[in-house]
């Protein structure tokens, strides 16, 4: 029997993942929200509450994210807020508010188009000002420093990451929204030239234009809305010191304290969607989880098959909530991180009834 405290995901979608769209940000979350709403019967003017998480760099214009109000529609009026974060972190917020009791619907987005910017220059300068921003390091730099030093430190070898990349690769021939699949072979893979040692093409995610839309709701609607709810469980986030320096890259701390709290160790977990933009990401994420072979993990192919960022991480939770609601799991973890080198992590479990 569930109570008002008891929230979960209820519906959920997904525009397709390209390298470059030739929609506007507000286009991609009209169409997800839509999608996301129809299939259990509601309406925009149902909806109580909006996050969104999205982020003005990629977009390049200040305060980007209030045009995108659009997409959910001005009446009638709504409480709205925002998040420049993962759309994982909206849906955090958006789950604490309808914890309020005041409010039954929430809708939770998260859109980016990175095709439109470089990477390598625009992220730099997302760094603090003084220590980082000076030095100009971008994130596949910051995870090349990583890798290595899991590599140096005999957690890892380059193997085991190409094994990740062609394990997602092949997973994520059966996801229609993937971006990146297909058969590969390992030793091919490693006999192609670093992109930044010890990182090749493959240890890396593509450039990904695309939104997400998630919906939440109380218990009762969730109950009425669909036979098997995702029930979220436990959802927690924790963050470390910005700098990289100052941190143990062959640890994920905030990770394993993330999943502690939200609850992990109270039950057998049958599936999990990591956001692992790099391969040697899932490989460390697993050793903090505790998830062991027996454990799928990325099995829509991952940010290695579709990298659509401020969405990547809802896009995980999304996948662990289909296979709740689809009934062939029972508990599923889902996690998001941002920052470099895993700075701010987070990590949702879900349920189904029995």
């Amino acid at each position: 029997m569930r109570n008002d405290t008891d929230i979960a995901i209820v519906s959920w979608a997904t525009t397709p993942m390209v390298r470059q769209t030739g929609n506007t940000e507000t286009q991609l979350l009209l169409h997800a929200i839509t999608d996301a709403l129809e299939p259990v019967g509601l309406t925009r003017a149902d909806v109580d509450f909006t996050c969104a998480g999205s982020c003005d760099y990629i977009s390049g214009a200040t305060f980007s994210f209030v045009g995108n109000l659009d997409a959910i529609g001005a009446w009638p009026p709504k409480r709205d807020s925002h998040v420049e974060m993962d759309g994982a972190w909206a849906m955090y917020e958006a789950w604490l508010r309808l914890h309020h009791g005041d409010i039954e619907i929430a809708v939770v987005t998260g859109s980016g188009r990175s095709s439109t910017a470089n990477p390598a220059l625009i992220y730099p300068m997302e760094m603090d000002p003084y220590y980082l921003a000076p030095l100009g390091v971008d994130p596949l730099t910051f995870a090349a420093l990583q890798a290595r030093a899991l590599i140096d430190a005999g957690k890892i070898t380059e193997r085991d990451m190409a094994e990740v990349a062609v394990r997602s690769r092949r997973d994520a021939k059966s996801n229609p929204h993937a971006q990146v699949t297909g058969n590969f072979d390992v030793d091919k893979l490693l006999e192609e030239d670093y992109v930044r040692a010890p990182l090749r093409r493959h240890d890396l995610p593509p450039i990904t234009d695309g939104a997400c839309a998630v919906v939440l709701a109380t218990a009762r609607r969730a109950e009425q809305l669909r036979e098997r709810p995702a029930w979220i469980t436990g959802l927690e986030h924790r963050t470390e010191c910005h700098n990289p320096a100052l941190r143990e890259l062959t640890d994920s701390p905030s990770t394993r304290i993330a999943a502690e709290a939200a609850g992990i160790g109270d039950g057998p977990i049958d599936l999990a969607e990591l956001q692992a933009a790099f391969t040697h990401e899932e490989l460390l994420l697993r050793e903090v989880l505790g998830l062991d072979d027996s454990v799928p993990v990325n099995q829509s192919g991952g940010a290695l098959a579709a990298n659509p960022i401020m969405a990547t991480g809802l896009v995980r939770i999304s996948e662990a909530a289909r296979h709740i609601v689809e009934g062939d799991k029972q508990r599923t973890l889902a996690h998001s991180t941002s920052g470099p080198c895993l700075q701010q992590n987070l990590v949702c479990i879900l349920e189904g009834d029995s």
